[in-house]
């Protein structure tokens, strides 16, 4: 694996003037030199280069307007604002756009900016609540395997053909400016198919706006973001506009294929919004009208063995990813290859050549008698699945510790608790990204759920604040032949306090955990490493 080289990462585009960036823009009210020629887009103004056209967005503790001085003493030779934004605060720009909606306009001006690059190359959207990196990882597998050129834009990096950039945006989806970029490199380095994660949050805040779509696939549609997007059917409406721009891109000759989840009722509920697009169903429970299913599944050690059924053809799976939820994930990612055009035999082979996901199922080992396992899963659905296939490999008891993120979904805190109480044998809740919320109440919430489910604390569950001393607490109440779970944290290099993005990294702190409790060398233990 390589980093990205910087010429890579940011392709260079010739200067447009602003009235040719935003021409087909008719709500655009533009006030200056139209003529005047943009070197370059930023939204952050601390990357405005002289010459560049500064987007003013507004965030969620932010309004970018503050920042339009600052990035006009950067040499920003225009500003792209919202249409309320009065005259003093773009004095001195040489061209001004207002807009209802900025962010929506940034999409339409960085694809113009850098010549549409989605009609070059396919594009995979990958959406759920839960899956998608490993679905998306999955899919971009099995195109390598087969020989093909592959791109993909996602919470873990971004891939490039042979070059990766592990990012730590903490943004699934990034910004339309970043994701037209991204395409863009693709485009330069000759990718065949670009595999992008759309988050609920990034298609309605308008990230993929722009991108042409030739396949879409729904892993699944649970209970999650609530408090973005204010109620379950506003979620779901929002994953389903993956399935609406598949749709639209058909009619401009892209394949149109919808790869959907038959087992799941969140999915069932969109599924109209499929129409237009060529859908194939998917089905881990033998739901009828399935193309595609999973049978004779057994696990194995690290993985799964199962037969995969592609229409009328069937073959054998060596899945070296454990969990039957990721047979499920496989069955997505089988969808969206034979979409693509491959046979169910290259589908098969490339799945067995899956290398690790980082933080999905992620086993620690330093030689210690119980199981260690670092997890993404945060949601109701996901740690209720994860909990689930771990019992049955666990002799002893199964160990869990999670949270929840700050200023999210705080309905489904109490879920958590409970699902924590039923499904574990001893449970540390702890902190996650409080962000501004204090800490500690977000573990009394979950905490509630744990109560009214029977547990008593300091007996069934402990709330420890300190995710580090939670991790040493849980390790040291773990027995030969117990499973370990650290869950929430996953892939992730930070831990948000307030604005601070504090360095975290999970499995190098389980390793901690593990040298401080004595095995592989406690006297060398060192403290973990930095990575952000």
């Amino acid at each position: 694996m390589r980093t990205m080289s910087s010429d890579l990462f940011s392709p260079q585009m010739p200067p447009q003037t602003m009235m040719s960036l935003l021409g087909d823009v008719v709500s655009a009210r533009i006030s200056g030199d139209r003529a005047t020629l943009i070197q370059a887009i930023a939204y952050d103004s601390r990357e405005v280069i002289p010459g560049g056209l500064f987007v003013a967005l507004r965030g969620g503790y932010v309004d970018g307007r503050q920042f339009l001085q600052s990035a006009l003493q950067r040499g920003a030779a225009g500003a792209l604002v919202a249409a309320d934004t009065d005259d003093d605060a773009v004095a001195g720009y040489r061209v001004v756009a207002r807009v209802p909606d900025p962010r929506a306009t940034l999409a339409q001006v960085a694809a113009r900016f850098y010549a549409f690059p989605s009609q070059a190359v396919q594009v995979v959207g990958v959406t759920g609540t839960d899956g998608k990196t490993t679905t998306s990882h999955m899919i971009e597998a099995v195109l390598r395997a087969n020989g093909w050129s592959t791109g993909m834009v996602g919470t873990v990096a971004v891939r490039i053909g042979e070059h990766v950039d592990l990012h730590e945006t903490r943004q699934t989806t990034p910004e339309s400016l970043h994701v037209q970029r991204y395409l863009a490199a693709m485009r330069a380095a000759g990718v065949g198919v670009a595999v992008v994660e759309a988050t609920s949050h990034g298609l309605a805040l308008h990230r993929v706006d722009c991108c042409e779509f030739d396949v879409g696939v729904i892993t699944n549609i649970t209970h999650e973001h609530l408090d973005f997007h204010g109620s379950l059917e506003n979620y779901r409406l929002a994953k389903a506009n993956l399935l609406e721009r598949v749709a639209d891109s058909a009619t401009r000759g892209r394949l149109g294929v919808a790869v959907l989840n038959a087992d799941d009722a969140g999915t069932a509920a969109v599924r109209l919004k499929a129409e237009g697009c060529r859908v194939v169903n998917f089905s881990l429970e033998g739901t009828p009208g399935a193309e595609i299913s999973a049978r004779d599944v057994v696990p194995t050690s690290g993985g799964s063995t199962f037969r995969l059924f592609l229409g009328g053809d069937v073959a054998t799976v060596r899945l070296p990813l454990p969990g039957r939820y990721n047979v499920a994930n496989a069955l997505a990612a089988a969808g969206a290859c034979r979409a693509l055009g491959l046979g169910v035999d290259e589908i098969a082979n490339g799945l067995a050549t899956l290398p690790p996901v980082p933080g999905r199922m992620e086993v620690i080992d330093l030689g210690q008698p119980f199981t260690v396992v670092v997890d993404y899963a945060h949601t109701p659905e996901a740690l209720t699945t994860l909990f689930q296939e771990l019992r049955p490999a666990t002799q002893g008891k199964l160990l869990a510790l999670f949270g929840s993120a700050g200023e999210r979904d705080i309905a489904k805190r109490a879920a958590q608790g409970r699902i924590g109480m039923e499904l574990t044998d001893y449970l540390i809740i702890t902190s996650e990204d409080p962000r501004f919320e204090d800490p500690d109440a977000i573990l009394a919430q979950i905490a509630e759920g744990a109560v009214l489910s029977g547990g008593i604390r300091g007996v069934h569950f402990e709330c420890i604040e300190d995710r580090a001393a939670a991790i040493l607490a849980l390790m040291q109440r773990a027995r030969p032949g117990d499973t370990v779970v650290l869950a929430g944290k996953g892939h992730e290099h930070s831990m948000i306090y307030g604005a601070e993005m504090r360095p975290w990294d999970e499995a190098e702190q389980a390793r901690f955990a593990l040298r401080q409790l004595g095995y592989a060398g406690a006297s060398q233990a060192a403290q973990p490493k930095d990575r952000v």
